[in-house]
């Protein structure tokens, strides 16, 4: 029988330069698709496969993040006052009652591996997922839950992937892989960033992780990698000599929301399908083609 998996860890001390001067005072994983912050969509896909412990790595210009999560006092009384309950509501179920908001800080930042080691003392010897703000996914079932599911099954770190162009292998970590099941396959070995020709396939890790904690183990020995950072691949690359690791080709479609280009391309596409404007912002959208 499998631990459950309780915890989630949002590595969000970036300082999001490809958006200055946007993220110059505010995070980005605030800024906004439609009506809710990047982060708020990635903390309800953790919520809907029961995780109730959310742990964000921050630093200190991301208190934006901690206000968000936060009651607002003012604000409820001011909408208490003028009758407008269902905006009410929405601010108070942000979150599940039984979920605990963890703020750590990462001193500095010395990559994605070293943010999630920081999670270690909150995570203790349980498995835990993490999650990346900036990889928007928008799918009927929250894509932590499929990958708890396959978790539960199989009892071991998961990697959640998809295909790139080959001439984009050099911005993610590659996987090798063998087949196992239906969108499941073992992982034989994984590069952090590989040049194409290099590369040993197009099947690319996006940002949503299941590990168990031998993953913090491995973390703490692994020299700077890609860039002078503590690479997650390096210490999931070490993780393989002892355990086993499987990858997921997921379910639903994700959006690059690092850049500008994948950023705007969620947006448009969660307007077209948001219950109060969508049908009015794509008339809007046909008139601009015309």
């Amino acid at each position: 029988m499998t631990q459950p998996l309780r915890t989630a860890v949002f590595p969000v001390a970036g300082f999001g330069s490809r958006f200055l001067p946007a993220t110059k005072a505010s995070p980005k994983e605030m800024l906004p698709i439609v009506d809710k912050p990047l982060i708020q969509y990635a903390v309800e896909e953790a919520v809907a496969a029961g995780i109730t412990d959310l742990v964000f790595i921050t630093g200190r210009h991301k208190r934006a993040i901690e206000d968000h999560f936060d009651k607002a006092y003012e604000i409820e009384n001011e909408l208490s006052a003028r009758g407008k309950t269902e905006l009410l509501e929405s601010l108070r179920s942000m979150l599940p009652k039984n979920c605990s908001c963890i703020y750590i800080r990462q001193p500095e930042q010395l990559g994605l591996g070293h943010a999630v080691l920081c999670a270690r003392a909150v995570v203790r010897n349980e498995p835990f997922a993490v999650l990346l703000a900036d990889d928007f996914i928008d799918a009927e079932v929250s894509v932590v839950q499929q990958m708890v599911e396959e978790y539960e099954r199989h009892g071991c770190s998961l990697l959640g992937v998809q295909e790139v162009p080959r001439a984009h292998t050099g911005y993610y970590g590659i996987v090798r892989t063998e087949p196992l099941a239906d969108r499941l396959e073992q992982v034989t070995a994984i590069v952090e960033k590989p040049k194409p020709e290099a590369a040993p396939s197009t099947l690319a890790v996006i940002g949503r992780y299941v590990l168990t904690p031998r993953i913090f183990a491995h973390l703490e020995k692994v020299p700077p990698g890609a860039g002078g950072e503590i690479q997650l691949t390096d210490a999931i690359s070490s993780l393989l000599q002892e355990e086993r690791v499987l990858a997921y080709r997921f379910r639903g479609i994700r959006y690059d929301c690092g850049s500008k280009l994948g950023y705007m391309k969620a947006a448009v596409a969660l307007a077209l399908k948001h219950p109060e404007i969508g049908t009015e912002f794509e008339k809007f959208l046909r008139t601009m083609r015309q």
